[in-house]
């Protein structure tokens, strides 16, 4: 979850929900939270790899379980994107942007191919260093130079809430750990205390540095490509920025790594029904890794990387993820009071907030997410029928 959200999203936020940003935060955190009670209650009986894909063909049947995971896939590949080119972006020399994202893509699928302990410990070194970074933000508007920050631009209810659909691609990320369950040791236990832990500590980080982003630039945030940059230079520490620059770069490294270890566990979960092509089930017996969709993930990715703008990944991204989520938190609520670990009621709000927000999402974003959806619905259908006969 602290990866290349943290570093971006604020401006975007800010544009849309003005003084309301904090609110914004709110309820995004409030929705993600109903989420992955949802996913950790669902992981907790069901240690499988694939997420909410496996949770709800077991809780409602093969056709909730195929539209979650070909939302989580289609969603976190666009993510995939997205993270990529934010990398890029911070790291990549001017006009080398789009082959430096296609090599960090390459790179990082190619760590995934070797087996899910060599993606923890690069996931370690990734999130500590994106960690320190943030660290200097905060430090910065703590102790540098007095602030003057822009006034924030009057709130709207519509603007809060897209504000929050837009904080939530930030947050976006316990469901990957869901996906892990025939890789870790005690899934039942591991799974539930993962999500909850990593959600908390994210919201710590987010409202720390939001509210720094805050006192520091005010609604100057709002017109900044890199705004964690531009707080620690508007404090006086421009001798930092280097250090956050590095440290967005290793956070998108650290996302795009998660990303593509959750999409190629999800997707090998999926072949396995035959609702991706049952080829890419293959399991690699000396790493144990599903070798072959991780390469595909990344050939789709890199295709992606070298004809979209990171605006329109982060958009796509979002219809897909939320709507993710909305089937997570039916499946839970489906489930029966012996294995139920949360109230009913975490459910139902978390599956409004996710329509809610999806419903404040830009309209291309939404029409072309519909349509994905759609093909992939109309690729089930046929196949099934193909299978019928």
């Amino acid at each position: 979850m602290i990866g290349a959200g943290v570093f971006a999203v604020w401006a975007p936020a800010l544009g849309a929900a003005g003084s309301g940003i904090l609110i914004a935060l709110a309820i995004a955190a409030v929705v993600a939270f109903c989420n992955a009670t949802s996913s950790a209650q669902l992981a907790a009986v069901h240690p499988v790899a694939g997420g909410t894909y496996a949770y709800a063909r077991a809780e409602i049947g093969p056709w909730s379980g195929f539209i979650a995971g070909w939302c989580f896939v289609i969603g976190k590949i666009a993510s995939c994107a997205a993270m990529a080119m934010t990398f890029a972006s911070y790291a990549a020399p001017a006009g080398w942007e789009r082959p430096v994202a296609v090599v960090a893509v390459a790179a990082l699928a190619t760590v995934n191919c070797f087996g899910v302990t060599r993606t923890a410990l690069a996931t370690r070194v990734l999130v500590t260093l994106s960690l320190l970074g943030l660290a200097a933000v905060v430090s910065a508007g703590i102790g540098g130079a007095p602030h003057s920050p822009a006034p924030l631009a009057d709130a709207t209810a519509y603007g809060v809430l897209q504000g929050a659909g837009l904080m939530f691609f930030a947050f976006a990320g316990y469901a990957r750990i869901a996906t892990m369950g025939e890789e870790v040791v005690d899934p039942a236990r591991t799974i539930p205390r993962a999500i909850v832990l990593a959600l908390g500590g994210a919201v710590v980080v987010y409202i720390a540095v939001g509210v720094t982003v805050l006192a520091v630039l005010g609604g100057d945030a709002a017109n900044s490509a890199a705004p964690l940059a531009d707080v620690v230079a508007a404090a006086g520490w421009s001798w930092a920025e280097p250090v956050v620059r590095v440290a967005a770069a290793a956070a998108s490294l650290g996302a795009l790594l998660a990303l593509l270890t959750g999409i190629g566990r999800t997707s090998l979960a999926m072949a396995r029904e035959a609702d991706l092509p049952r080829w890419l089930s293959v399991v690699n017996k000396r790493w144990q890794a599903p070798q072959r969709a991780e390469i595909a993930v990344a050939v789709v990715v890199i295709a992606i990387v070298l004809i979209a703008d990171l605006r329109g990944a982060i958009g796509f991204s979002s219809f897909g993820v939320l709507l993710y989520y909305l089937i997570a938190n039916a499946s839970a609520f489906r489930q029966s009071t012996e294995v139920r670990r949360y109230p009913r009621a975490l459910q139902v709000v978390g599956a409004v907030g996710c329509l809610v927000l999806v419903s404040t999402l830009p309209v291309v974003a939404s029409l072309v997410g519909t349509v994905v959806v759609l093909v992939g619905v109309g690729y089930r259908m046929l196949r099934l029928r193909l299978l019928a006969r």
